[in-house]
């Protein structure tokens, strides 16, 4: 069966310590005047049929982009299977994709072809980005992947034993990886001379 937009729903994952810029919550850091977090939703929301964001903190600010905010359960920012658990509980549709918060010109295709790698691989439960480098080597990006919500009792029991990898959970469930030419549209922003690097380039 065709996995439509409609039946995904997008989250955006914000939820993390942002350790790399002392502290701050980087979906906030402004990127040409508008917060990371903005960019990456508005290029998510045309891909799915309804949005939701992973946020621990500033959830008013996050609430503010027009979708549902949900925190983790698990307390002292657990990393991005616990923000991806969040959005499992608070998913009504069938599939749910995953985008962090700090890759703002992740590819307007993305979900399609995610969906379509989905469809087409016997057994597959999650599909997930992959990109080439210069010398052609293939290096996974496990925070864009697309899921079965039918996952969300495993995730919780593996989180429960202490899980964190999201590609070591992901590659239980007849991993799909999808290869993205472009590898500088998941350039992400962790420290302040990423962000700089962003604001002087043409992405976003």
């Amino acid at each position: 069966m065709v996995i439509e937009a409609r039946r995904v729903t997008g989250l955006l994952l914000a939820g993390g310590r942002g350790s790399r810029m002392g502290g701050v919550d980087k979906g906030l850091q402004l990127h040409r005047g508008r917060p990371l977090a903005w960019h990456a939703i508005e290029r998510l929301r045309p891909q799915v049929g309804a949005l939701i964001v992973n946020a621990n903190r500033h959830v008013d600010e996050y609430a503010s982009f027009g979708a549902p905010t949900v925190a983790d359960a698990q307390a002292d920012f657990a990393g991005p299977l616990a923000g991806m658990l969040a959005g499992l509980s608070l998913c009504r549709t069938p599939f749910l994709v995953t985008v962090p918060c700090d890759t703002p010109a992740f590819p307007p295709d993305l979900v399609r072809r995610l969906a379509d790698a989905l469809d087409d691989t016997p057994g597959a439960q999650i599909a997930m980005a992959a990109t080439r480098d210069a010398q052609g080597v293939l290096h996974r990006q496990p925070v864009f992947c697309l899921m079965a919500v039918s996952l969300r009792d495993d995730l919780a029991a593996e989180l429960a034993r202490g899980e964190r990898k999201i590609d070591r959970w992901a590659a239980r469930h007849g991993l799909a990886e999808v290869a993205f030419d472009d590898e500088a549209a998941f350039f992400n922003v962790n420290t302040r001379g990423d962000l700089d690097a962003l604001d002087s380039s043409s992405l976003g």
